[in-house]
């Protein structure tokens, strides 16, 4: 008998997206039929009693989940004791990503939920700088790696537990002031007006539905939570991200390339991407 399953997924550049649409068809062999839904300010569109299972996800801001997922658990319906598991992607694989899952935990509990564990996955930068894209490609396959496991513990019901020491609990709870600060710089966010040709892009591909076109020019509004899907998909490269500027990534990565090998691994977190990489390798032994 199919059991069914709904995941609600917050992503502005779409790497959390693509982490969730993969790890359903792989719940499939475990009996779930899963459907998927994009969080945004229209809320959720089903009825969470039809589900036996909620899988929520969100990218990792700062060490935080993003304030707009947040709200988004704090209006689920109760749940009564239902099955919930979350997933979550990071620029860098540091234990300090941990602490972000300590807030929707603590809702989704208050909610009624039974959340059994978390699962985590490395992606591509949106902010601070572009990784190449063979590293994307690396990544995408140990991603590929770590879902085929998840789905199997997933499909088990297996617990999941996640320690977060009381350092990385302290360093998230001060970067939780971005959930303040981003709707007062992104109403700061600048078009480049000699590169910027109106094609509302940056409109349709805000969660948020925080920017408007007036007269051809995106405006922003008040409602920003820093997820970067106006300066990531912008074809033209025009939008200006305030003080964050400096740290902006513009275009699609492409996961399908040659992996980049140990030597080509970027000197940012060098360490803690190879230890995420040969870990995430040696769990599905190629033939």
């Amino acid at each position: 008998m199919k059991k069914r399953a709904l995941m609600c997924v917050f992503s502005g550049t779409k790497n959390t997206w693509r982490v969730g649409d993969r790890l359903i068809d792989e719940l499939l062999a475990y009996g779930y039929d899963t459907d998927i839904y994009s969080i945004s300010t229209h809320g959720l569109p089903v009825h969470i009693d039809c589900f036996d299972m909620l899988i929520v996800g969100y990218p990792v801001h700062a060490f935080n989940a993003p304030k707009a997922f947040l709200e988004f658990l704090k209006k689920l319906p109760y749940g009564e004791g239902r099955k919930a598991y979350i997933i979550r992607t990071s620029g860098e694989p540091l234990k300090f990503n941990d602490a972000s899952g300590i807030v929707p935990r603590r809702i989704l509990k208050k909610r009624g939920y039974n959340v059994l564990g978390e699962f985590s996955y490395v992606m591509p930068y949106n902010i601070i700088f572009r990784h190449s894209d063979e590293m994307a490609a690396r990544m995408w396959q140990c991603a590929e790696n770590r879902i085929k496991r998840d789905a199997a513990l997933i499909g088990a019901g297996a617990k999941i537990k996640t320690k977060v020491n009381p350092l990385r609990r302290a360093v998230s709870f001060t970067l939780r002031i971005e959930h303040i600060a981003m709707p007062l710089l992104g109403r700061r966010f600048k078009v480049d007006k000699a590169k910027c040709v109106g094609c509302n892009v940056c409109s349709s591909k805000c969660p948020q539905s925080n920017i408007e076109l007036v007269d051809c020019v995106p405006k922003f509004g008040k409602k920003c939570v820093g997820c970067m899907a106006c300066a990531f998909h912008c074809p033209m490269d025009a939008i200006r991200t305030s003080v964050l500027n400096g740290w902006r990534v513009n275009g699609k990565y492409s996961f399908d390339g040659t992996p980049a090998t140990d030597d080509e691994v970027c000197k940012f977190c060098n360490k803690a991407y190879l230890r995420y990489f040969h870990e995430s390798e040696q769990l599905y032994e190629k033939d």
